[in-house]
Parts: structure tokens; sequence; C-alpha cells
């Protein structure tokens, strides 16, 4: 008799487990889907610019992205031209070159109102090829380097392949023309590069950059 009841146990069990694991409200699978709340928990932040590139003034060879809500060939990145236009769908030329962002998407809209209700219009600098900054000293690249929006004093430096081994990092400085008066700046290289961002400093078109 205790045979028979061993296997009627060995038969049942399977069955008991799987009933068991259904009711777990717990248990979820090995490998289970990510939620949109993970993905977007898990995705980095978008990057921005800044305040700093809404007052640039655009110029020839800038490029810039364009935006018409709900419009999209009319949206896209565009060449501002050695004359300082750029061309639109529908608008053909329109002038770039001496706007800031926010001042040619008032424009764009003005010129879209004949063609769309309501057109929303947003301008964004994507990249800076008519300001540069001028490397000079104990650099690993001497010379003009095309600014970035919102480029800072580290990020130059950067993009000059940094500093030579000869350089003295203490008395690296900055050379800028503003209001009619040459300022030199100093620069404490070592701080800002340990973190201290109010060191690592903006710089605007024009500046140069010294590293005896």
């Amino acid at each position: 008799m205790k045979l028979d009841r061993l296997v009627i146990l060995a038969l049942l069990a399977p069955g008991l487990l799987c009933l068991a694991q259904d009711k777990d409200p717990a248990a979820k699978p090995a490998h289970a889907e990510p939620s949109p709340a993970d993905a977007s928990a898990a995705a980095p932040p978008a990057m921005a610019w800044g305040t700093e590139s809404e007052t640039y003034i655009i110029g020839p060879s800038d490029s810039v992205a364009i935006s018409v809500w709900k419009e999209g060939t009319l949206s896209g990145t565009l060449l501002v031209r050695p004359d300082g236009m750029i061309s639109m769908p529908l608008l053909g030329d329109i002038q770039a070159s001496g706007l800031t962002p926010p001042q040619l998407a008032d424009q764009i809209e003005t010129k879209l109102k004949k063609f769309i209700q309501d057109p929303r219009v947003s301008v964004v600098l994507t990249q800076i090829k008519s300001k540069v900054i001028y490397m000079m000293g104990e650099f690993g690249k001497k010379g003009p380097i095309d600014m970035t929006p919102g480029m800072t004093l580290l990020q130059a430096i950067a993009s000059a392949g940094g500093l030579s081994e000869f350089a003295n990092s203490k008395k690296i400085y900055i050379l800028r023309d503003e209001g009619g008066k040459h300022l030199k700046i100093p620069v404490h290289y070592k701080a800002a590069l340990k973190g201290d961002s109010t060191l690592n400093l903006l710089l605007k078109p024009g500046d140069t950059l010294v590293a005896p």
C-alpha cells in the first residue's frame, strides 16, 4: 500500500509544482523585456548647449538645423552659404548671416504664414565654421581651430591635441579683444582639469589661447 501511495505522489508532484509557480505573482521570466519606464531611466540624458547658442550670431559656413512642426519636407540641416543665405522649399533664399537662431526662426515663421497656418519653427546651431579660436605656443596643434557651440577652455585645448611636454601649464592665458580693450585672462588649467567648472572658461570667437 505504501508503495502505491509513493507512486501516486510521484506522478502528481510535477503538476503541483507548476500550479504553484503559476500562482506566484512575483515570478518573472528570466529574460523579461524591460518596461518603457526602465528604458527611459537607463537612457542617457540629452545633451544641451545652453543659452550661449541662443545669442550666437550666425555666419557664413555655419550649419543650422531647422525644424518646422508637422512639416518634415521643410525641416533639415542647412549650410549657410558664403553670401550669408540659406535655401528652403517654398521660401527660396533666406538671409541667415547676422541673425541669432531665434531671430532666424522668427523670420522663417513670418515667411511661412503665406503658405502654412500657424507655422512653428525652431532653429538650432549645429556647427560653427565662421568663428575660430587661435592656439599659440606649446599645443599639439597650433593655429586656428573651428569653434563649437559653447566651447570651453578644456574643449579647445583637447581639440588642439592637448599640451606639449614642454608647456608651462601654470602660465597659460587667453588674449581677448572686448569693448575696444585688449584683455589678458589668466588660466588655471590644472584646477579646471580637476573639475572646477568655474575655471573652465567659456571662449569667444577670436580668442587666442597661449601656452608658453
